[in-house]
């Protein structure tokens, strides 16, 4: 007889966070080397005395030749980050939220394989996420461009009305814009943005074990207790309620920072006079 492969030790919202810190870090630091960067060109500006821009022409060309080398590197780390965590980290994401679910149900990880199916959606996600992510990417480097083309005409105006600061409140590149045009710093976005691709990932993972490995159709939905099923205003409350492993695969989180889990219910195999949302 067999024994079961099973993991101890963490859970699998204790191995997200592993996965979630760690890229959040990486996040962070690539995008220091933009803001950093303009940190020095603001100083380089604010070097400049008023009626001495001539002489101080050639400082100023060095400053900005160190700005665009400065963004081709974050352009360099910061896409080898999105690469990297889309290509790797999130098939690993994956398969620990398809092993967890085989925890869960007692059963063997060695149940999990990676087939087409299993391929097909983790292809899908990382596709998605590799898109959003360097659709940030291309924005702080077009904010980035316009930022020193404001500092270029800044430094060819009369060197008495440089305004150093309106000029960072008017490009802060530590900031990330959203579609209703409000500013979030970096670090807030990236733990939301990385924790809602993890998370996702890691549910999709799950509700599509429970149906290929496992046969049942039934999940358990474990969630904070204030949260909606399909987002977090939601009157149906996702908590302690049974649903479908297809619903949970077209609903696997509700939102950024989302806690939803999805547990087996083998029990339930076969049961078809149950209502997708019932509570327990």
């Amino acid at each position: 007889m067999t024994t079961p492969v099973r993991r101890r030790g963490r859970t699998l919202r204790q191995r997200l966070l592993g996965y979630i810190t760690d890229a959040t870090t990486r996040l962070r630091q690539a995008w220091s080397i933009l803001t950093i960067a303009q940190t020095r060109l603001l100083n380089a500006l604010a070097a400049i005395r008023p009626g001495r821009i001539a002489s101080s022409g050639r400082q100023l060309r060095a400053a900005i030749a160190a700005f665009n080398t400065s963004l081709a590197e974050f352009n360099r780390t910061i896409m080898a980050f999105a690469e990297r965590w889309s290509a790797t980290d999130l098939p690993l994401i994956y398969r620990e939220g398809a092993w967890t679910l085989l925890d869960n149900a007692l059963r063997p990880t060695t149940l999990f394989r990676w087939t087409d199916r299993h391929r097909a959606a983790v292809t899908a996600a990382s596709a998605q996420y590799y898109a959003d992510l360097t659709g940030r990417i291309q924005e702080a480097l077009r904010r980035a461009r316009a930022f020193l083309r404001a500092a270029q005409d800044m430094a060819r105006s009369d060197a008495a009305r440089f305004d150093i600061t309106a000029l960072r409140d008017a490009h802060p590149l530590g900031t990330v814009v959203y579609a209703n045009n409000a500013r979030h710093p970096v670090d807030s976005w990236a733990r939301a943005a990385i924790t809602w691709q993890a998370v996702t990932t890691a549910n999709t993972a799950a509700a599509r074990t429970a149906l290929d490995e496992l046969g049942t159709e039934w999940v358990e939905i474990r969630d904070g207790a204030d949260c909606g099923w399909t987002s977090h205003d939601d009157p149906d409350r996702a908590n302690r309620t049974l649903r479908t492993a297809q619903d949970a695969l077209a609903h696997p989180t509700a939102h950024p920072n989302c806690q939803r889990e999805l547990l087996p219910r083998l029990d339930l195999i076969g049961r078809t006079e149950i209502r997708t949302g019932a509570p327990l």
